[in-house]
């Protein structure tokens, strides 16, 4: 199957997930892997729809849920590498995982990078 160009504004179509520059460019968050940036891409992109559905601590802070066997299926990733990918995050100061207890899920505090 041949693939078909892109005309006009045909591109427009698609929507995208926004990956932050200083992830590339700052010195030490260059470290992290690129999957883990992709992820926390993601992990952008779900904060708005965090917002309107009102997730909202009691401090004001927007958090979202992403679980790992969605982050495994939406980056067709191992169940091990997810872990990796999010303690990676973690160790990066990029996010904050808060643990809920049995069977619910880990409330994820994306964070700013500066």
């Amino acid at each position: 199957m041949e693939n078909r160009y892109h005309y006009g504004t045909e591109a427009d179509q698609y929507a995208f997930f926004q990956i932050p520059k200083i992830l590339f460019t700052d010195p030490v968050l260059s470290r992290i892997s690129s999957e883990a940036k992709v992820l926390y891409g993601m992990m952008l992109d779900r904060l708005n729809l965090s917002q309107r559905n009102g997730w909202i601590d009691e401090n004001g802070r927007v958090f979202i849920y992403f679980t790992l066997d969605e982050i495994h299926e939406q980056l067709g990733i191992y169940r091990q590498k997810t872990a990796k990918l999010l303690r990676e995050l973690d160790d990066a100061h990029l996010i904050e995982r808060k643990h809920q207890g049995l069977g619910k899920p880990n409330k994820i505090y994306v964070k700013k990078f500066s």
